[in-house]
């Protein structure tokens, strides 16, 4: 299919990116016992990235605990590691909304495997929308979900290695908001506050030997972007110098790379996996306005 062929139809399955058996066999540049003894969260990891993190981490050697709203989805990335990987991993109902919650899972998770060493903020959702019409209840979802309940996430995780006097690691997927983000204004406003918020507790909680990292994902195939019209499909990878999509599994080994000894002094910083689109190009989600083409 060619992409920038507005001519062409679009077909959604060239969007969703790797299934869970071409994840599993899919090459990394990372030794298969590099997480051995390593426990790690992953938030969201019922689809597209946050599930190619579960099968990488649990392909080199780490305890994975994934949680996500959507039990169905959890059990099929928990069922398709054992089936593809022949790997046992854990998964928990979880809306990270819920601070009590989210307490919970933590106590329980810390409890259950003595430590955990890795925290991987993946879940989150936004719908696309011009901002003046965004209603009350759509902003807060979307700020509910990106900003505060990764907050949540992130802070319960911090207080048990300071609790416990052991070393953490945090690794936040955002976006990249510099240019700010038409048509997602909600979400935009919620990446850029996980971002700073970040890059401050990386400086608080070093004293606790606790790192935290952020990677802001460019045009990547998952079942996300098929939620967008076929207008902005066409023109997703164009809005980068490579004039590609990017996979999962890109996303999947740079979070590797944070958590691994590799960036042992990397903190407060954000790995923008993008193909050169944060320099290049301008994503409009719901199509180029008119007023743009001219």
């Amino acid at each position: 299919m060619i992409l920038n062929d507005t001519k062409s139809p679009i077909k959604l399955q060239d969007f969703i990116g790797m299934n869970l058996e071409e994840l599993s066999k899919a090459e990394t540049v990372y030794k298969s016992d590099l997480f051995n003894s390593k426990t790690v969260i992953i938030t969201g990891a019922g689809s597209g990235m946050g599930r190619a993190m579960a099968v990488l981490f649990a392909r080199l050697g780490a305890n994975v605990v994934i949680c996500g709203r959507k039990e169905e989805r959890l059990k099929e990335t928990a069922e398709g590691i054992k089936k593809y990987c022949n790997k046992e991993i854990e998964y928990t109902p979880l809306n990270i909304r819920d601070a009590d919650g989210v307490e919970k899972f933590m106590s329980d998770t810390f409890s259950r495997h003595g430590h955990v060493d890795i925290l991987i903020n993946s879940a989150g959702g936004q719908f696309s929308q011009e901002a003046i019409d965004f209603s009350r209840k759509g902003w807060n979802a979307v700020i509910d979900t990106n900003l505060n309940g990764t907050w949540w996430m992130m802070q319960e995780a911090a207080k048990l290695w300071r609790k416990n006097k052991v070393a953490g690691n945090i690794i936040n997927i955002v976006a990249h908001v510099q240019r700010g983000m038409p048509q997602s204004a909600h979400s935009c406003a919620a990446r850029a506050g996980v971002i700073y918020l970040s890059k401050t507790v990386s400086t608080e909680w070093a004293e606790h030997n606790i790192r935290v990292n952020c990677i802001a994902p460019g045009a990547i195939k998952t079942e996300g972007v098929t939620q967008y019209p076929d207008e902005a499909l066409k023109e997703f990878h164009l809005a980068n110098p490579m004039k590609k999509f990017g996979e999962a599994w890109d996303i999947a080994e740079s979070a590797a790379y944070l958590a691994a000894p590799s960036s042992r002094f990397v903190t407060g910083d954000v790995l923008t996996v993008d193909g050169g689109m944060a320099q290049f190009g301008w994503v409009w989600p719901m199509g180029k306005p008119d007023y743009f083409k001219n």
